[in-house]
């Protein structure tokens, strides 16, 4: 669970791309808005003169208080499971590392660093973004190689570079061996002869990762309470959304819902990472990479993909130069900058818990 994690047109797990064309996946009310937006676009004072529109705060919704998937219908037992094998070192090959260890939840979820150590003092290639607010979105990893949390959960066990296990079947060995790893799994997985799998693995992780929620002060503004906002965050709010940040970044996540090339309008500095084209082999798809979700940007640097920029001011700047064609005022971007801090949400303290872990002692 490391870098590669969900993306952001290469971005930051945090910051604005810009308009989607052939990528995009926005609702038809985010389209419509960013072009109305686009269409009015005068100078930046007046651009945050006007409070937000009802339509213009359409385009995004309150966290829901746990993130539930189409096939995930997790219950207390796998969720305790999950949080146990969050933390769990056994699951990496020098019994080192942990999920805990990229993703760090007393941390906002990511770990400070451009890219992660993995087992053995090991780096991997892309930024860790945040496991925060994770499961709600359209896919997972940079490029959107796993479906959903259940999923990516397995990949970075058995990543050379990661976690790196040898095989899935060492995996079960240490779970096996454990006599309080055989008594979760079986209390999880009821109904099922042979509870300790793989897949199993992956669903307690997801199933734990699903209550990974932050709930803002952008969340109470949603829902009605203006004073939840200062002046300044309103104003950065608008600018956001009329210079046509919000055209990607919307929904509940601010993010996290589509694919997006980085330097849709004007090339990106650097082109190492070929992005979603590695997945898909789509011509269409070299530089596209998962739109990340904003929420706790200002906690979660470095920023974009590889973790090249450190400032989540310098960040905004080149969002907007490169998705949006835009050169943002330092006024637009204090105020940008004003905003993206209201999305920093409360830590779910209880449910982050660190658990007592079993030991492997059959």
């Amino acid at each position: 669970m490391r870098s590669t994690r969900f993306v952001t047109i290469v971005v930051l797990a945090s910051i604005v791309p810009g308009c989607a064309r052939e990528h995009d996946q926005r609702a038809p009310t985010a389209k419509r808005t960013a072009a109305e937006s686009a269409s009015t676009r005068t100078s930046a004072g007046e651009l945050a003169a006007r409070p937000l529109s009802r339509v213009e705060l359409a385009m995004f919704a309150p966290l829901p208080s746990y993130m539930a998937g189409e096939r995930a219908h997790p219950t207390g037992a796998q969720v305790n499971l999950g949080r146990q094998l969050y933390h769990e070192t056994l699951l990496s090959g020098g019994h080192d590392v942990s999920c805990n260890s990229c993703h760090a939840l007393n941390g906002y979820g990511a770990d400070g660093r451009r890219v992660s150590f993995g087992s053995h003092g090991l780096t991997g290639g892309r930024n860790a973004p945040t496991v925060y607010n994770a499961a709600g979105q359209v896919a997972q990893f940079w490029d959107g190689r796993a479906a959903d949390v259940e999923e990516q959960a397995k990949g970075p066990i058995l990543n050379p570079d990661e976690m790196a296990m040898p095989n899935s079947g060492a995996v079960l060995d240490h779970m096996r061996a454990s006599a309080r790893y055989r008594a979760a799994f079986r209390a999880a997985f009821p109904n099922e002869a042979q509870p300790i799998t793989y897949d199993n693995v992956g669903r307690a992780i997801g199933a734990f990762e699903r209550g990974l929620v932050t709930p803002s002060r952008w969340d109470k503004f949603l829902a009605g309470d203006s004073s939840a906002l200062s002046a300044e965050e309103q104003r950065g709010a608008a600018t956001f959304v009329r210079v046509g940040c919000a055209g990607c970044h919307n929904g509940a996540y601010v993010g996290g819902a589509s694919f997006q090339k980085l330097g849709l309008v004007k090339p990106w500095p650097t082109s190492t990472d070929s992005g979603r084209i590695k997945v898909t082999h789509k011509p269409s798809d070299l530089f596209v990479f998962k739109v990340p979700t904003l929420r706790n940007v200002e906690k979660t640097s470095p920023y974009f993909h590889d973790g090249s920029i450190a400032s989540l001011d310098e960040a905004i700047r080149l969002m907007a130069r490169h998705q949006l064609g835009v050169e943002l005022t330092d006024a637009q971007v204090r105020d940008i900058h004003a905003w993206l801090g209201s999305l920093t949400g409360e830590l779910p303290a209880t449910y982050i818990a660190e658990p007592r872990l079993p030991n492997s002692e059959r």
